[in-house]
């Protein structure tokens, strides 16, 4: 399994938490995860992830903001720090100041343009303070 899927698996288990938790969608933040994410869209293989990782099916929506990310601490409890690849684009070029500014400060803000749903389709409100 390549590093995105990897991360993929990861953010549909926090997804599911924060969903079961009653807490806003996860903010899909990197291109290069978001793509492993369209590869596997409307595949029995991308069913069966859901199912296994947030226990419930997952759908892919628009949703755009920017702004600081409220998932990260809880990835860190259970994964340790985010790897790189959640700093780089669908190109593979790594954003180098992002990187840079995590690491410092231990917090991510950024944009993003999609998120998840649960299996209704409805995302839960995002904060009002990271609505573009």
């Amino acid at each position: 399994m390549d590093t995105a899927t990897t991360e993929l698996r990861r953010f549909m288990t926090i997804t599911g938490q924060r969903f079961k938790g009653g807490q806003s969608a996860p903010e899909m933040f990197s291109p290069a995860v978001d793509a492993a994410w369209h590869e596997l869209l409307g595949t029995p293989a991308y069913e069966a992830l859901c199912l296994e990782t947030a226990g419930q099916p997952i759908r892919h929506v628009a949703n755009s903001g920017h702004g600081p990310i409220a998932w990260v601490a809880a990835y860190e409890e259970a994964y340790g720090p985010l790897p790189d690849i959640w700093f780089t684009d669908a190109d593979g070029n790594l954003g180098q100041d992002a990187v840079a500014r995590y690491r410092e400060t231990g917090t991510v803000v950024a944009e993003w343009d999609c998120g998840p749903a649960g299996g209704d389709g409805v995302a839960p409100d995002q904060p009002e303070i990271t609505r573009r």
